[in-house]
């Protein structure tokens, strides 16, 4: 037996076959697109709940209060007193023939406007594009851009991506954009680091963790999982990096060049646990070669996301000094210098840090003339350049200083001195006036 409509409110959902969950959809759409046409957020923000609707259609009259009037009448194309009044009384025929004139007339034109909106509602490609070229370019420069700089324009390309991902409705585009995002928070994590910022490093590469499981982008996961992994191990939390590492390495469509980089990163991990067989067999799978394998992130954007040779024997010098093992680590430290004197516009962080370890190396073997000499380069650092990496490796060579004979010989007191005032002014400071928040 049919339900007898007890108003034409009533009536009408009814013929539309509206339960009320169709109902509060329905009503919170058309209350979003009432208040984006006046600006009010009383008509963005309403809503509709399964009592009050039944109060509506119990057959009561009363007038419901501001918004619903407006948002009933544009749902259902009469006034509200009609829809809080008497349903038609002359049959299914009569009703079905109303809904024809008005309500279907309503709808149809509803849809096409809702379908018009959402074909508007989308991106040049060009901006896309350049976005794109952006992000690639500060991965790129990012090695001869001081921290400072680079943390600005990394900022920017977020909020940029932000802020586009709300003008666009295609999925493609909101694929591309939050790619972009992504790639920003990985280098705005970078960026961080290098300015000692340890607790906003991590919320970033989380921010870049999340924007590639939104689309699925594995590289991108995987290289801000090894980011947080190298992270928690700066921050004296070596078991939480091994297990970062084997989240990333859970990612596909990841090349050979991202898989080298996390075996790097596992192997210094194992090293600060003291878990010496671990750490050799990570050593020996990021010196093998790789199968060829490639991807979008760490080979064809590359730049930061790259680890290039001499970045991987910089990354395993330190390793071998942890371990103990001053002989390798000195041979590695040489080969990334030479390394690096083939490669235009060397990556100056890189070409410090690899070049203090040396030192380290050196001293570690009673060497303090030969520490003394590769030392030179680093105290010439302009400040801008001496970041968290750099500044924490000078003050490991400070307190070997401080354990050694040597110590107390005329040119390691001037050697420790010098460290101090390095050390005494860098660039690893907090920013301020960043628009985007930087709290951990």
């Amino acid at each position: 037996m049919s339900q007898q409509p007890r108003n034409l409110l009533h009536a009408l959902t009814l013929a539309r076959g509206w339960p009320y969950a169709v109902v509060a959809i329905e009503y919170r759409r058309v209350g979003m697109q009432i208040g984006d046409e006046y600006d009010d957020d009383l008509f963005r923000n309403a809503e509709i709940s399964e009592p009050t609707w039944r109060r509506w259609t119990s057959g009561h009259p009363l007038i419901p209060n501001k918004p619903a009037p407006h948002i009933l009448e544009r749902l259902f194309g009469y006034t509200v007193r009609e829809l809080m009044g008497p349903a038609p009384t002359s049959g299914a025929a009569s009703l079905e023939s109303v809904l024809t004139e008005s309500d279907i007339t309503m709808t149809a034109r509803e849809a096409a406007a809702h379908a018009g909106d959402a074909a508007s509602a989308h991106l040049p490609d060009m901006t896309l594009d350049q976005l794109d070229d952006d992000v690639q370019a500060l991965a790129v420069d990012y090695e001869t851009t001081d921290p400072v700089t680079a943390f600005r324009k990394a900022e920017a390309l977020l909020l940029d991506a932000q802020d586009k991902l709300t003008r666009t409705r295609r999925p493609s585009q909101h694929s591309r954009l939050y790619l972009a995002a992504g790639q920003a928070g990985a280098l705005l994590s970078v960026a961080s680091f290098d300015l000692g910022m340890l607790g906003p490093a991590t919320q970033f590469a989380r921010t870049a963790a999340m924007y590639g499981q939104v689309i699925e982008h594995g590289p991108l996961q995987a290289y801000a999982h090894g980011v947080l992994a190298y992270l928690a191990y700066w921050d004296g939390r070596p078991t939480a990096a091994l297990r970062d590492v084997q989240v990333a390495k859970s990612f596909a469509g990841v090349g050979d060049t991202g898989r080298i980089r996390l075996s790097a990163i596992e192997a210094r991990a194992y090293a600060h646990l003291g878990r010496v067989r671990e750490a050799e067999r990570a050593l020996r799978t990021a010196l093998e070669p790789g199968s060829g394998a490639r991807d979008e992130l760490h080979d064809d954007v590359g730049g930061e996301f790259a680890f290039a040779p001499e970045r991987a024997a910089m990354s395993h010098t330190t390793t071998y000094l942890v371990l103990g093992d001053h002989q390798r680590a000195e041979a590695s430290a040489l080969h990334a210098l030479h390394l690096l004197e083939n490669v235009p516009h060397a990556d100056r962080p890189v070409l410090m840090q690899v070049t203090v370890d040396l030192a380290r190396a050196r001293l570690q073997r009673d060497e303090l003339d030969g520490a003394d000499e590769a030392l030179a380069p680093v105290f010439a650092t302009s400040v801008e350049w001496r970041t968290i990496g750099l500044v924490d490796r000078v003050s490991h060579l400070r307190t070997s200083l401080t354990r050694h004979d040597m110590g107390r010989a005329p040119l390691g007191r001037e050697l420790a001195e010098r460290i101090e005032d390095f050390i005494a002014v860098t660039a690893a400071r907090p920013l301020p006036g960043s628009r985007i928040a930087l709290e951990s």
